[in-house]
């Protein structure tokens, strides 16, 4: 594949069909997943992770369970969220590596986000997307709700749709050498025995 099919492979409008499409299935989160190497493996990894992050987040806000069942579910957070990091820099990766001999011109700006936090960013708006639709088909609420729900619906499209706008700018920007990004790699120091201070006490 070539550096011109790769970022148009990535383009915006590639991946948020992709993302509803994964959403469409309803054993997403469940079955092994479609890519084993390559930029798209860690798109879908990263998807996985935030969906997977998402119904957890939803059951660690039940209140009829005990509180052991809610500390799974914390635990299980953590490691979606840090997983789901983790993607989203081996994303940043595999489009950096493309972009290694291209030379940024005297005035080229640093965008201060990635391509792949965009793509990250994105893949939570298509599951805040589809939960708002859902709300928008309910059959046990007034119009009120769902006329409510309508509107925030066509919010949260309009702005998925401006931040696909922004991940293109970037990726046209840098390969003209316009623009660059880099990345920092995210500490989370909650999860690291050595940094997280209640960790470090239990250790001792």
């Amino acid at each position: 594949m070539t550096h011109t099919e790769f970022f148009h492979d990535i383009s915006s409008t590639q991946v948020i069909a992709f993302h509803d499409a994964c959403l469409a299935r309803a054993d997403f989160i469940y079955v092994p997943r479609q890519f084993s190497e390559g930029v798209w493996a860690w798109i879908e990894t990263n998807h996985f992770n935030n969906a997977s992050l998402w119904a957890e987040e939803d059951l660690a806000r039940r209140t009829t369970v005990s509180g052991d069942e809610i500390a799974k579910n914390k635990r299980a957070i953590d490691g979606f969220n840090q997983a789901r990091n983790d993607a989203t820099e081996r994303v940043d990766e595999e489009i950096l590596v493309r972009l290694v001999d291209v030379a940024h011109q005297a005035d080229a700006r640093l965008n201060s986000e990635t391509a792949g936090s965009m793509i990250d960013r994105m893949s939570i708006m298509s599951l805040k997307i589809k939960a708002m639709r859902a709300q928008t088909q309910r059959t046990d609420v007034d119009a009120v709700h769902i006329a409510s729900c309508e509107q925030k619906l066509a919010t949260l499209i309009e702005q998925r749709n401006d931040l696909g706008g922004c991940l293109d700018a970037l990726l046209t920007d840098a390969q003209a050498g316009r623009a660059y990004y880099k990345i920092y790699r995210q500490f989370k120091m909650y999860n690291d025995k050595t940094l997280n201070p209640e960790l470090v006490k239990e250790t001792k």
